[in-house]
């Protein structure tokens, strides 16, 4: 017999300056998200995947910035939209020290901590750029 999915699928999605305050602002709005869903259990690394992504966002580019938070089917999605159409560079290898790092470490979490991870171009309201985007799978 097929298993029901008890959370029926949900897609948020919060515009964000160009200001390091986003970064708090994304992990406070996704740990309300998840708590109002009954997903407490991926608060942590959820919060810490989405202020690696929105770090990168505000950090490197000039323009606006966006947060997605997708779930279906078990899966929660988690995505940075800023206005570079340039693709992110190459996670670096997590090194020894580098947990203390102020930079540099953000994709190497990323791809550390999620089950996967990509970017894709996307324009938004009419500003080519990209979104990279994580998920961690969960069962309900």
């Amino acid at each position: 017999m097929p298993e029901i999915e008890i959370h029926a699928p949900w897609e948020y999605s919060l515009s964000l300056p160009n200001d390091l305050r986003a970064v708090t602002v994304s992990r406070r709005t996704l740990r309300l998200i998840l708590t109002v869903h009954g997903l407490i259990r991926l608060v942590d690394v959820a919060e810490l995947l989405a202020a690696e992504l929105v770090s990168n966002a505000v950090r490197h580019t000039k323009g606006p910035a966006a947060l997605g938070v997708f779930w279906a089917a078990g899966v929660l999605r988690i995505g940075a939209w800023d206005a570079d159409p340039e693709p992110p560079g190459p996670p670096r290898p997590l090194a020894p020290g580098a947990d203390l790092a102020e930079e540099g470490r953000g994709l190497a979490l990323v791809t550390t901590c999620a089950d996967e991870w990509g970017w894709q171009p996307l324009s938004r309201n009419g500003d080519r750029g990209k979104y990279v985007w994580c998920e961690l799978a969960a069962t309900v």
